[in-house]
């Protein structure tokens, strides 16, 4: 409460004064919060005091963006470092752990395609994934990419040119599949290839994905020239047919520049009123290795701020090796100089920042433009159709404003056993995956044989919204009034919706009006039905379906939403039920519970594999021991005696008395 009776700085300007005097002219990082102690931006500077005193000193200067920013600030908080370069890489991890509302942020919608590769494993996976975060911090991501379909030709031909495992688990339990007899895969089920020397093949393939395929045909040639004087002719022609492949995959992507020995990128954006589309080129020894891609809120800074950020970002998660000699920039950068430090630094050379105004370099800038506009253009279709079909959902249902956060729910089971829930959310149109949800149905009463759509439905439903019923009945602000937009829009962390969809008809929706109800939030929660059978929605309160159209936009987004949440039920469902029926026949092992039952199906993949393992192979498995092994061991394999014992007694029953 101290805290919201704090005047802005800009209202009081002896505080003002006296904080800024206490800021040091010094590199470092420096914050911005509100009244409520959110984070509204973090900047970085050669010179806090400087670049801080700037922000208050004149506000015609700034965007109406920054200077609603600086209207709300009420303290400055700041971190000191050593040099510049370190307080960049400060300011991007801040960045990240704050999320703040108004510093650049890249979108994260899943758009563009990335590389993993698993270098923490023993014997590293290579995939095509959406999904950047998680992982371990060994682990590294290439891209993200523009064009999914070559990525996808680019790895399928990288997979046929070196030896790498082909299949996520083995197929065979005691031998290598027909890749190993082909010469595709170095027998990695097996270990028939040490990590050490698979490691070794992998670093060659991230050498592609990288855009050092140069370097890497260098060194391939040596090797394969080795191979030949040591009259190795089988390893030459396998070396010859790799070199070959490499140079195959970007024998069509020269790009005409007059000194092609120097590695550069190039980087320029395209931007509406809403969205900034930003394409980055990478340029190795005159030939395009790679084409990225990165979104961002064109409101969020200016087209340098922006290009700036996803430079920062981008290089920060790459291998120094990978950072060229020249950066080609479509705008003059804010921080040039402290980014080309930094850049210079981490590669151990000097790194130029340039913004080409002529001749071949703005040509080609010219270039990375014009494909940034056809990604531009391509997003604005996508999100015309996505505001078209928002904005008809808003009229139909008559909603106050176009329902920026849609959660979909659905239940799953089989006569009622595994029952389970799923919670998706459509954020402006698009799922937001990071946002979803399982739910475990803990209702006794729903159980095999029995079950009860309409009171799992409530009791997910009551789950969910605990908490802001919870702070209702203290008189906390629950984030759906008038009086929390601007903080709805400052905090990011903000999940209560728009708007809630239920799979099913009128009687699922009365459980849901009813938990509501009984958590007085039914006058907060805008909540509908979509009936799977002639696609009719349903409101609270009403006997009859809404007058649609099956096929207007509002109903598709719809539609959509109860399709994912049905997929991601079933899903759950599938999963839970197969992890019963392969614990089912564990659970007759005395001593044997959860936990270690995960462990042995973690490690054999199946019963059938742990049934052929020796007790010294269950016995490695953390947590289980010799002595347990045993009993596993003999559950699978009685002894011989026990079958002929209960053979006699159950031949000595049947057989009649003479």
């Amino acid at each position: 409460m101290e805290s919201a009776q704090v005047l802005p700085l800009v209202k009081d300007p002896d505080r003002l004064e006296a904080r800024l005097k206490e800021i040091p002219a010094e590199p470092g990082v420096y914050y911005m919060r509100d009244a409520a102690d959110h984070v509204l931006y973090i900047g970085k500077s050669k010179k806090l005091r400087s670049r801080v005193r700037s922000y208050f000193r004149d506000e015609h200067h700034h965007s109406p963006r920054i200077a609603m920013m600086v209207r709300q600030v009420v303290d400055i908080e700041f971190i000191v470092t050593d040099t510049e370069a370190e307080a960049l890489a400060l300011e991007a991890n801040l960045i990240k752990q704050h999320q703040p509302y108004y510093n650049v942020l890249l979108k994260d919608d899943k758009k563009y395609p990335w590389l993993c590769i698993t270098w923490s494993e023993p014997y590293p996976r290579i995939f095509i994934t959406r999904k950047r975060h998680g992982g371990k911090k060994a682990d590294r991501f290439y891209g993200p990419y523009v064009d999914v379909g070559l990525l996808r030709r680019t790895l399928h031909l990288v997979k046929r040119i070196f030896p790498l495992r082909q299949r996520p688990q083995p197929l065979f339990k005691d031998r290598p599949c027909l890749n190993y007899d082909i010469g595709r895969c170095p027998g990695v089920c097996q270990q028939l290839i040490a990590s050490e020397d698979y490691h070794k093949i992998v670093r060659k393939v991230a050498m592609v994905f990288q855009g050092r395929t140069e370097e890497l045909v260098n060194i391939l040639t040596q090797q394969m020239e080795q191979a030949a004087e040591e009259l190795n002719f089988e390893q030459a022609a396998r070396l010859r047919d790799q070199i070959a492949g490499i140079k195959a995959l970007g024998a069509d992507q020269k790009v005409a520049l007059a000194d092609d020995t120097v590695s550069r990128d190039a980087i320029a954006l395209a931007a509406d009123d809403h969205h900034a589309c930003i394409q980055l080129f990478q340029i190795r020894a005159g030939r395009l290795v790679g084409r990225l891609g990165f979104m961002a809120d064109a409101a969020s800074g200016t087209p340098g701020a922006i290009l700036q950020r996803v430079l920062e970002e981008h290089y920060q998660n790459v291998d120094a090796i990978e950072i060229p000699a020249e950066i080609l920039v479509q705008h003059e950068l804010p921080e040039t100089e402290m980014l080309s430090e930094f850049l210079s630094q981490t590669k151990g050379r000097k790194v130029t920042i340039v913004n080409p105004q002529r001749q071949v370099k703005a040509e080609l800038i010219d270039m990375v433009e014009r494909n940034a506009g056809y990604e531009l253009a391509r997003t604005q279709r996508f999100a015309d159709r996505n505001t078209q079909a928002l904005q008809d959902l808003a009229e139909l249902l008559d909603l106050p404003d176009i329902p920026r956060r849609i959660e979909g729910y659905d239940i799953s089971h089989i006569q009622g056993s595994d029952a389970v829930a799923s919670q998706v959310v459509f954020m402006d149109g698009i799922p937001a995956k990071q946002h979803y949800r399982h739910y475990k149905i803990k209702n006794p009463t729903v159980r095999s044989g029995h079950s009860d759509d309409f009171a799992s439905m409530a009791e997910v439903i009551t789950r969910r919204f605990r908490k802001y019923a919870t702070a209702k009945a203290n008189g906390r602000d629950i984030g759906n009034g008038e009086s929390s937009v601007l903080s709805r829009h400052v905090s990011v962390n903000s999940d209560f919706p728009d708007l809630v969809m239920i799979d099913g008809g009128k009687g699922q929706l009365s459980a849901v009006v009813n938990a509501l109800r009984e958590m007085n939030l039914l006058e907060d929660v805008k909540v509908v039905s979509l009936a799977k059978q002639r696609e009719e929605i349903f409101l609270p309160g009403e006997s009859l379906p809404l007058p649609t159209d099956a096929e207007q936009p509002g109903v598709q987004l719809l539609r959509r939403l109860r399709d994912e949440a049905h997929r991601f039920a079933v899903s759950f469902h599938r999963q839970q039920r197969s992890d019963r029926m392969r614990r089912s026949r564990l659970d007759d092992i005395p001593g044997l519970g959860y936990q270690r039952q995960k462990q042995l199906l973690a490690t054999f993949r199946s019963i059938d594999y742990l049934r052929q393992a020796t007790p010294q192979q269950i016995a490695d498995v953390p947590g289980i021991g010799p002595r347990l092994a045993q009993q596993i061991y003999e559950y699978f394999h009685p002894p011989a005696e026990e079958f002929s014992s209960e053979f006699t007694n159950l031949s000595r029953k049947s057989l009649p008395e003479c």
